[in-house]
């Protein structure tokens, strides 16, 4: 499965994808926005777990398994772009919202934003054709469920 969501990334226009590797994508999109600051802590990681595991409904242990092999993906993927562009095919309009809301809730799991995060979600925002006045109220909204 890796390696196929990886020959799939890679092709020069990438065919649509499966509901699974689109989950296996945002995935690691996720785990390369935790990585950007160069500090993929316990926190992320228990962030992402907890994403994937109310996205797709799966147990804890599924969670960890998937955003495990995302961080194979991630390591091995040519560039956010063909995440961004996969995701965009498979996800519609009207849903690549929560996956900005997925990122902001993994950007702020640490307690702070870092500049690289920040540059990662407006970059993944703008080729989803999510606007900054949307993230940014994504933003708050994750901001605000933390309390």
């Amino acid at each position: 499965m890796i390696k196929a969501l990886l020959s799939l990334l890679a092709a020069p226009q990438p065919e649509p994808l499966t509901a699974d590797d689109a989950e296996l994508a945002l995935a690691a999109l996720l785990v390369r926005l935790a990585r950007a600051d160069h500090h993929f802590d316990a926190a992320e990681k228990a962030r992402i777990d907890r994403i994937l595991a109310t996205r797709g409904d799966l147990s804890p242990a599924q969670a960890e398994a998937l955003r495990q092999r995302a961080e194979e993906v991630e390591a091995e993927a040519p560039d956010t772009v063909r995440f961004t562009r996969a995701l965009k095919d498979r996800v519609p309009h009207e849903n690549r919202i929560s996956v900005i809301e997925a990122m902001w809730e993994v950007a702020l799991a640490d307690g702070s934003r870092e500049a690289e995060e920040e540059a990662l979600i407006r970059l993944a925002a703008n080729l989803l054709g999510i606007n900054d006045r949307d993230s940014a109220l994504a933003r708050q909204r994750v901001q605000t469920q933390r309390g």
